[in-house]
């Protein structure tokens, strides 16, 4: 209905359109076609929908991607030539005045929220100007090692990026290759054994004096 007709909230009765594009065979027959919306998340198919509504005349998905004469591999690669996309300078400056108070594990932590739930345009750039909110993870390795010439590497970075992933996901379930960022060197199941991890990481022997302890203090349903 809502193609050839529209509704008219006076009369309350629905209407022919007046305007749209010709219905072939049916002259006085206007048709109106609706282009549905993308939530940003689905990201390859929100940004094929916005090349699609500033691009005249495409006549291939290919040349949805060609800007300039260059053929860009992805939709959103061709959007921020286009300057299609925000500019990334608030997150910048809010990344920028956190890194003069906050903790390493804070700034990634914020760092997470921001490509997760804010979808800055181009959060590859903003990684690798900022990646080193890994001072943390720096001085564990130089305590750990007992090594104070450990200098910050790719293998630290790394680290961080794994633990930057491990929050994404559980924010908003997508990895961080489907966030604009370059996935981590690990499995893809590592998410989730780490968390398996921590939950087997406790003190047998402490755990057993808690039952010794409380276990007589149960009634006899309880048991």
């Amino acid at each position: 209905m809502p193609r050839y007709y529209t509704w008219n909230a006076s009369s309350k009765n629905f209407q022919r359109r007046k305007q749209g594009d010709a219905v072939p065979g049916y002259p006085d027959v206007r048709s109106l076609c609706r282009m549905y919306t993308v939530h940003p998340k689905n990201d390859e198919c929100f940004y094929l929908r916005l090349l699609l509504v500033n691009v005249r005349g495409p006549t291939s998905f290919e040349t949805l991607r060609t800007v300039n004469g260059v053929i860009f591999p992805t939709y959103r690669a061709a959007c921020e030539e286009l300057n299609l996309l925000e500019n990334d300078t608030h997150w910048d400056t809010t990344i920028a005045e956190a890194i003069i108070s906050a903790s390493p594990s804070q700034i990634r932590t914020l760092f997470a929220i921001i490509i997760s739930t804010c979808f800055p345009s181009n959060p590859c750039n903003q990684w690798h100007k900022y990646k080193d909110m890994s001072e943390d993870i720096l001085h564990q390795i130089r305590i750990t090692s007992r090594n104070h010439d450990v200098e910050m590497n790719e293998e630290i970075h790394n680290r961080a990026l794994l633990l930057i992933g491990d929050m994404c996901y559980l924010m908003c379930g997508s990895l961080l290759i489907r966030l604009g960022i370059p996935a981590p060197n690990r499995e893809m199941n590592d998410a989730f054994n780490r968390e398996f991890e921590r939950e087997r990481e406790y003190d047998h022997q402490e755990l057993d004096l808690v039952v010794q302890k409380n276990v007589p203090l149960l009634n006899s349903q309880q048991k």
